[in-house]
């Protein structure tokens, strides 16, 4: 392992041990609104201060998203858009980024690209980690789990409204990086505000004192939700809403800083 691999892999780490609260994070789908975006995209972000970028894979049937994230992978497919693209495109900009990247997708398109040859080209472009939706939890232990540690990769799972106590427990001892804790059991999208039934879920599972740090995702849009998330996490995960302002905004630094506008109104 040489030095830069060394730095790249613990960038995660390394944000979680110097910030504790109001953690961004910005996820947006690789090859939308262009093909060559997912390189501004990623610098824009980082130029304005966000914590923690997640970039998604698109994929033809992403179960756990909301229209806005569909209709920017289905561009994005259009566009080209694939695995080995995107670690080409990371390739060439993993020099510029110093905060963490998480790569985002579904199971299908990661076990077609070979989910060692993905962890492989995570490791050489400065990935911290992954996210995988639809991947259960024992398939995580005994077959996934083994070869992201060989090359340091944290693979983050999701816990919902719906997850037991036992397996929230569960995932916090066979996790390490931070848990993704998901708003609702509904797909993503935006709310203007979370209900109270949200909020009681919020403060049981910061009344668990888990021994990651959560950060909460889908419907984050405004000021409102975003000092919730902020309330009851470490921080909070905006997806949507970025989407939305990429497609309207003539470039990424304008949709970025749309964005920092109307989270602070």
């Amino acid at each position: 392992m040489n030095q830069t691999e060394n730095l790249n892999r613990s960038k995660l780490a390394v944000l979680f041990q110097k910030k504790k609260r109001e953690i961004l994070s910005i996820y947006f789908t690789a090859g939308f609104p262009e093909i060559n975006d997912t390189e501004k995209i990623i610098l824009a972000l980082q130029n304005a201060g966000i914590d923690l970028v997640e970039v998604g894979i698109p994929f033809s049937d992403p179960l756990a998203d909301g229209p806005v994230i569909q209709e920017s992978s289905t561009v994005a497919l259009q566009n080209g858009m694939n695995l080995r693209l995107l670690f080409s495109q990371l390739d060439n900009i993993k020099d510029k980024v110093h905060i963490p990247l998480i790569l985002m997708g579904y199971l299908n398109p990661i076990m077609q690209y070979g989910f060692e040859n993905f962890c492989k080209d995570c490791q050489k472009t400065g990935i911290s980690g992954m996210i995988i939706p639809d991947l259960p939890f024992n398939d995580y232990l005994n077959t996934y789990k083994p070869i992201a540690d060989r090359y340091d990769l944290k693979v983050v799972l999701l816990i919902t409204p719906e997850t037991s106590d036992e397996r929230i427990r569960q995932i916090d001892a066979h996790t390490d990086g931070f848990i993704y804790m998901v708003s609702s059991a509904a797909t993503t999208g935006m709310q203007t505000q979370f209900d109270r039934k949200t909020l009681d879920y919020f403060r049981r599972i910061a009344n668990m004192n888990l021994r990651n740090p959560l950060l909460i995702g889908f419907g984050i849009s405004n000021k409102e939700t975003l000092s919730a998330a902020f309330e009851h996490a470490a921080g909070a995960i905006i997806g949507s809403r970025f989407i939305r302002l990429l497609a309207e905004a003539e470039n990424p630094e304008a949709a970025v800083g749309r964005l920092l506008e109307s989270l602070s109104e």
